[in-house]
């Protein structure tokens, strides 16, 4: 199956990345290389372009993807909170440019075997890298009752997390569950009736949460964000494009964490701490998705896109 991940925004990411067509370019979630074409097609034969992903796969069609372009090129199997090493290991220190579009990519998603779709048989898996140790499988069938309430709960923000867990805790005693229908039946059976009948699939929540834990997706985000506002250069962009309340929210807190860094007590008349920003937004509410995008690439609805600049 060929790799192909649509770019969502892409427009909106390449105008408020400014490329600049001698500088420097992190994408850390390359995905397919659909942004990171625009990133490298505005780029001079002396800009430089680093694409990183978990995903081999990932990696092999993006520089497929890329080979016309004429930028130095560097393509990295590896996670973007490892930013500084995977920097240090290039002799980079700092740049112009970072792109994080996070989330399940359209051909992970789309290919059955990867086991992130409710809507496919396949072996519960959903690891984005196909090396980690923990699996869906793992979770489902190895967590305690009250682990896997509170991820469905704080992750997917199911509503009926309690009862999804009782029912796969029950169901795992008659047999192990390792394919994406059979979690598919217990979910389903969990919820009732009416709200099955309402809103999304019923399954959609918990394998959103699942898939989070196996890829420690919200760990990631939240250890790696200081490092790429860090290594950015005196006027470097970073642009987020987030899908979900969970990702978004850690990303809005940083950035007003960074622009407001005094720690001073409350009610002192001038700041004690001298603690100042280091940056300044250049999205004030996030950008999303046009009327057109979304009806020509679903699953763009849900994509919110933050932009801040490195003072």
């Amino acid at each position: 199956m060929e790799y192909y991940h649509v770019p969502v925004l892409y427009n909106e990411v390449l105008e408020n990345l400014a490329v600049r067509p001698k500088g420097i370019y992190v994408d850390g979630t390359l995905g397919g290389g659909g942004h990171a074409l625009g990133i490298c097609s505005s780029l001079s034969w002396d800009g430089r372009f680093v694409g990183v992903d978990q995903d081999p796969a990932a990696l092999e069609a993006a520089d497929l993807r890329l080979a016309d372009t004429t930028c130095k090129r560097s393509l990295i199997r590896g996670n973007y909170s490892d930013i500084r090493a995977i920097l240090n290991s290039l002799n980079l220190e700092k740049v112009d440019g970072i792109l994080l579009d996070l989330g399940v990519s359209s051909f992970q998603l789309d290919t059955p075997s990867r086991g992130f779709s409710y809507m496919h048989e396949a072996p519960l898996d959903m690891r984005m890298d196909p090396q980690g140790s923990l699996t869906a499988e793992v979770v489902v069938n190895e967590y305690a009752q009250g682990e896997i309430h509170r991820i469905l709960k704080d992750y997917g923000e199911e509503r009926w997390a309690s009862r999804i867990a009782d029912f796969i805790v029950e169901a795992r005693t008659q047999q192990r569950i390792t394919t994406t229908s059979q979690l598919v039946e217990i979910i389903k059976a969990a919820i009732p009736a009416r709200a099955r009948r309402e809103g999304p699939h019923p399954a959609k929540r918990t394998f959103q949460a699942i898939r989070i834990e196996v890829n420690d997706e919200l760990g990631h985000l939240e250890r790696a964000l200081s490092d790429l506002t860090d290594v950015l250069a005196s006027g470097g962009r970073l642009a987020v494009i987030t899908f979900h309340s969970l990702e978004d929210r850690i990303v809005k807190e940083h950035i007003n964490r960074r622009i407001n860094p005094c720690t001073c007590p409350p009610g002192l008349p001038i700041c004690a701490c001298g603690k100042k920003t280091d940056i300044k937004k250049i999205t004030g509410k996030p950008l999303t998705a046009s009327a057109e995008e979304i009806e020509q690439n679903p699953r763009s609805r849900s994509a919110k896109l933050r932009v801040i600049e490195k003072l």
